[in-house]
């Protein structure tokens, strides 16, 4: 008889683990809170605008043809992949405006007319990352992380010191750039994904490799898309899917769930997986004595940003905005110090635009854009209707002034999402929206684990336990709890 697994949650996570351990001849239920799947990558429509609530950005494609290759399917039998180019565009001003090209001569020759010598120091730099990427994402991140042990092998001694794990991310890249614009492009992916360049190891510059390298793509349709294709083969290994479907205690037999609870029905498990909020599960599903974490830790661990995310549809085309949009008009130093340091609302945030109208004629009517705006913010903040008005309106001033393009009149619909939505719907961790911070004392081991030491049975995946956060880290974390289940049940 086949062993049941019942994973918590259908976000890219608990949908890797499950397929995973379904084509490994177990009996997968998933279990979902929500009435849909996809996690932190929902989407819903309204007016006839398509919008992504959640990640935006389709970074390291190679992680998603590794992820279905595993099961003998390619990207492209799920959903069509377009490389944008630009990238994506930087507003530094009104008068001072960058697109980031797709092609590499084309960077190399962007960093130089910013900065004498910086072409030949990009070449150098992306050679380091793609060192650390090769090694950090097809290695490092795959390992279950359980002991320091694992990293003791001579291979991976060695590549220790050249994956700069032990220099910041803000000391390593100004060893190569000096401009205050170049040194901006280089770090706003942990910026606004985990932490300041001071605490965040130099081993991430892998992510600038996956950005300028390896490129920026969309799914035609949208992030959902990579969901459905999901939930597809899912389905075809499978697994059962059941919606509305929230846990709400486990039963235990001898230190080992023998039954999970869910919308008023029972579920029988051999195995558990945790791909929800990993702090909802061990603090307040779990009974006390069962945690490995206390409260205390918890409220110890460096959380990355939540967000404030406006979704608003614009009943004109706006020809001066790009797929990708970053506002560095204001200085981020400040808005970093609000996220990290002295948590507070932000006085003149830097800002994300999504326009995936530019790309997509099916995310929008014909004639108008859809604009997904995103604010980083520290994570248990007390939020509001009010702040987040206050907020929408601070961005359409800015953007307003930036493209001369009048945006505020012709909105035809809006709608938020900010800390108190994250944590009805996903019971996320104070609110947060990324997980775990990405400093050196949260990597590797010094994570949550992703198998629990006192229920014998149970095991987590996603942004809160290894690799960390970000939607290709949460597919490698479904893939490693599947192998693990596998190899205990040798």
């Amino acid at each position: 008889m086949k062993k049941k697994v019942i994973v918590i949650g259908a976000g890219f996570a608990g949908l890797s683990a499950a397929s995973g351990l379904a084509a490994k001849g177990f009996d997968v239920t998933i279990l979902e809170k929500n009435s849909t799947p996809g996690g932190r990558s929902r989407k819903f429509e309204a007016a006839g605008y398509i919008f992504d609530m959640g990640p935006s950005w389709y970074w390291m494609p190679d992680i998603f043809e590794d992820y279905f290759h595993a099961f003998g399917k390619k990207v492209s039998d799920y959903y069509d992949l377009k490389r944008l180019d630009p990238s994506y565009r930087i507003f530094f001003d009104k008068n001072d405006i960058v697109d980031l090209p797709a092609n590499i001569d084309e960077m190399v020759a962007l960093y130089e007319s910013i900065e004498t010598g910086a072409g030949e120091k990009l070449k150098e730099f992306l050679k380091e990352a793609e060192y650390k990427y090769e090694v950090g994402m097809k290695e490092f991140v795959h390992k279950p992380s359980l002991s320091f042990l694992e990293y003791a092998e001579p291979k991976l001694l060695g590549a220790a010191l050249k994956l700069h794990l032990f220099q910041s991310f803000h000391d390593y890249t100004r060893k190569y750039f000096k401009h205050p614009k170049l040194l901006q492009m280089l770090e706003f992916p942990i910026l606004f994904l985990g932490g300041t360049g001071k605490k965040t190891p130099a081993l991430y510059s892998l992510m600038n490799y996956g950005d300028i390298k390896l490129g920026t793509w969309y799914p035609m349709g949208g992030m959902f898309k990579i969901i459905e294709g999901m939930v597809k083969l899912a389905e075809s290994q499978g697994v059962k899917f059941v919606y509305d479907a929230e846990v709400e205690s486990f039963e235990f037999e001898n230190t080992a769930i023998k039954e999970v609870f869910a919308g008023g029905k029972s579920y029988p498990a051999d195995y558990v997986v945790g791909a929800a909020d990993y702090h909802h599960v061990e603090q307040k599903i779990l009974p006390r004595e069962y945690r490995k974490y206390s409260e205390k830790y918890w409220d110890s661990r460096v959380m990355s940003p939540s967000s404030l995310i406006w979704y608003v549809g614009v009943n004109k085309k706006l020809d001066k905005l790009e797929h990708h949009n970053l506002l560095f008009d204001e200085d981020f130093k400040v808005h970093a110090e609000a996220i990290y340091e002295n948590p507070q609302w932000p006085e003149k945030p830097s800002v994300y635009v999504c326009m995936t109208s530019k790309t997509d004629d099916t995310a929008a009517p014909k004639g108008h854009e859809n604009l997904f705006i995103l604010i980083p913010v520290a994570v248990g903040l007390k939020d509001s209707d009010e702040i987040r008005e206050k907020y929408l309106n601070l961005v359409l001033d800015r953007l307003e002034k930036l493209t001369g393009e009048k945006i505020g009149p012709f909105i035809d619909y809006k709608k938020s999402y900010a800390q108190t939505d994250f944590i009805n719907d996903y019971h996320a961790f104070k609110g947060n929206a990324y997980g775990l911070a990405n400093t050196l004392m949260q990597t590797a081991f010094l994570k949550p684990s992703i198998k629990s030491s006192k229920v014998k049975n149970l095991y987590y995946a996603g942004q809160l336990t290894v690799p960390g956060p970000g939607v290709p880290p949460a597919l490698i974390s479904g893939q490693i709890v599947s192998k693990l289940i596998a190899e205990n049940e040798i």
